[in-house]
C-alpha cells in the first residue's frame, strides 16, 4: 500500500489530449523494437488500422504527423571541420539559429558589442549593434549591459533579447531595427522562449517570476509567481505553457498558463542552470551539481539521471564535479547535447523510450559552454564559448577563445518521418 501511495504522488494529472500523446509514442517505440523502420507500412488489416490511427491521433495532438520521433546515429564530427567565429571580445552568452538555418543571432558580455547577426553558410558577420552606458537605451539600438538570454520567433519575424538591466528588447530579425522595449522586471531578464507557431513571448528573471507579452501588440499580458530562487532557465513548444529552471531551489517548473497553475519537479541535488524541451512531453535540465536529467510531463522525478555527467574537476585540493552550463536537444528526437567548461561537448542519446540516457560521443571545445542550440535540420550544432561562464566570474580559462563554433553533424536516419507527397 505504501507503494502505491508513493507512486501515486508522484505522479502527475495528464490531461485527455497529453496522454493520447502518451500513448501514441508508446506505441510507436514498441513499433521500433520491433523493427519497424515506417509505421505508416504496416501490413493492412487490424493492425494497420490501429497503426493509421495512432499516427493520425499523433498528428492531432502536434499538429503535424512530422513530429514523429527520429531516431538518430550520430557520427563523430571531424575537428578540422569545426568552424570558429570570432567576433566577440568577452564571453558569448546566448544564441539563436534562425527557424530557416540560415542566420545565428548571438550576444555577449561585452558592452560594446551586444548582438550579432551571422550567415551560417559563409560566416560573415552581416550585423552589429553596438551597445552604451546604462541609462542611454532611448539614445541608441542596443543594450547598456550583459545579454543574458534571447530568443526567435518561430517564422522568424522577432528576435528578443533580454540583459542584467531588467530590460527586454524585440527586433525586426530581417534588419536588426529595435522595434520596442518591455519593461516591467525587477531584476535581470534569464530566460526568454517564444510560443511555438504564435508571437506569444514568455520571459523569466532573477526576480524569481515569469511574465508572459504579446509581441505583435506590444503588450504585456500576466505574471506568475512561484519560484524560491532566481529563475535560471526557460523553454516552450507550441502549447500554452513553459517550463523553467529555478536555480538553488531545486526544482523544475511546469507552467500552465490557460489554467494558471504549475507542475513542480525535483530530482536535481544542485543549482539548476539550464533546461530545454524535447518535445510536447519530455525535457532535459543540467545542474552545477554535474548532473544530466531526462524529464517526463508526467512524472514529478527524472526517468533518468546522469551523476557528474562531464566527470570530475580538481578545484583547489576538492573533487568536484563539472558544472553543467548549457544543454540542447534536437526537437522531436531522442538527441541531446551538453556542456561544461570540462572541455568537450557530450552528445547523449534518449534510450529505452526517454526512460535512459547514453552517451555517445564527446566533441573537443575549450572553455565555458554557455550556449548550446541544433539546427531545425540537425545537420549541425552551435555552441557559444567564452573564458567565463555566462552567469558570473568564478573561473577563467584563458585559454579559451570567445567565440560561436559550428559543429557539422553526420546522421544516419534509422527511422524516419512519414514521406510528404512528392518526396524523394
Amino acid at each position: 500500500g505504501r507503494r502505491r501511495r508513493e507512486a501515486a504522488e508522484e505522479e502527475v494529472e495528464e490531461t485527455p489530449q497529453e496522454k493520447k500523446l502518451r500513448l501514441a509514442k508508446q506505441y510507436l517505440e514498441e513499433l521500433r523494437q520491433l523493427g519497424e523502420s515506417r509505421p505508416a507500412a504496416a501490413p493492412r488489416g487490424a493492425q494497420s488500422g490501429c497503426c493509421a490511427g495512432v499516427i493520425l491521433c499523433l498528428g492531432m495532438v502536434l499538429g503535424s504527423p512530422a513530429h514523429i520521433l527520429l531516431l538518430l546515429q550520430v557520427q563523430p564530427p571531424d575537428p578540422a571541420r569545426i568552424r570558429v567565429l570570432r567576433g566577440h571580445q568577452l564571453p558569448v552568452t546566448c544564441l539563436v539559429i534562425s527557424p530557416d538555418d540560415r542566420f545565428i543571432f548571438s550576444a555577449s558580455k561585452d558592452g560594446s558589442l551586444i548582438k550579432c547577426k551571422w550567415e551560417v553558410d559563409s560566416g560573415k558577420r552581416l550585423c552589429v549593434v553596438p551597445g552604451g552606458k546604462k541609462g542611454t537605451e532611448e539614445q541608441h539600438m542596443g543594450h547598456a549591459s550583459q545579454v543574458l538570454c534571447m530568443a526567435i520567433s518561430s517564422d522568424g519575424k522577432y528576435l528578443a533579447t533580454g540583459d542584467r538591466n531588467k530590460l527586454i528588447m524585440i527586433w525586426d530579425a530581417a534588419t536588426c531595427k529595435r522595434l520596442h522595449i518591455f519593461t516591467g522586471h525587477r531584476d535581470a531578464v534569464s530566460g526568454l522562449s517564444f510560443r511555438k507557431g504564435t508571437h506569444q513571448l514568455y520571459s523569466a528573471s532573477h526576480d524569481r517570476c515569469v511574465k508572459v507579452w504579446d509581441v505583435a501588440e506590444n503588450a504585456y499580458v500576466e505574471t506568475l509567481f512561484g519560484h524560491q530562487d532566481i529563475i535560471t532557465g526557460l523553454d516552450s513548444l507550441s502549447r500554452e505553457c513553459c517550463v523553467t529552471a529555478g536555480g538553488r531551489d531545486g526544482t523544475v517548473r511546469l507552467w500552465k498558463i490557460p489554467e494558471e497553475s504549475q507542475l513542480v519537479f525535483s530530482g536535481h541535488q544542485g543549482s539548476i542552470d539550464c533546461i530545454q524541451l524535447i518535445n510536447e512531453e519530455h525535457m532535459v535540465s543540467g545542474a552545477d551539481d554535474g548532473s544530466l536529467a531526462l524529464w517526463g510531463l508526467t512524472k514529478k522525478k527524472p526517468l533518468a539521471l546522469a551523476r557528474q555527467a562531464h566527470g570530475e574537476q580538481d578545484a583547489q585540493g576538492l573533487q568536484q564535479p563539472y558544472w553543467i552550463s548549457a544543454v540542447a536537444a534536437l526537437r522531436s528526437s531522442d538527441l541531446l547535447a551538453s556542456g561544461s567548461h570540462s572541455g568537450t561537448v557530450k552528445l547523449w542519446k534518449c534510450g529505452e523510450g526517454f526512460r535512459k540516457l547514453e552517451h555517445l560521443l564527446d566533441i573537443p571545445l575549450v572553455g565555458f559552454v554557455n550556449s548550446l542550440k541544433f539546427s531545425a535540420a540537425g545537420d549541425f550544432l552551435v555552441a557559444g564559448i567564452g573564458q567565463e561562464h555566462r552567469l558570473g566570474r568564478w573561473w577563467r580559462i584563458k585559454e579559451a577563445k570567445n567565440s560561436i563554433c559550428i559543429i557539422p553533424l553526420k546522421q544516419k536516419t534509422t527511422a524516419s518521418r512519414p514521406e510528404s507527397p512528392g518526396s524523394s
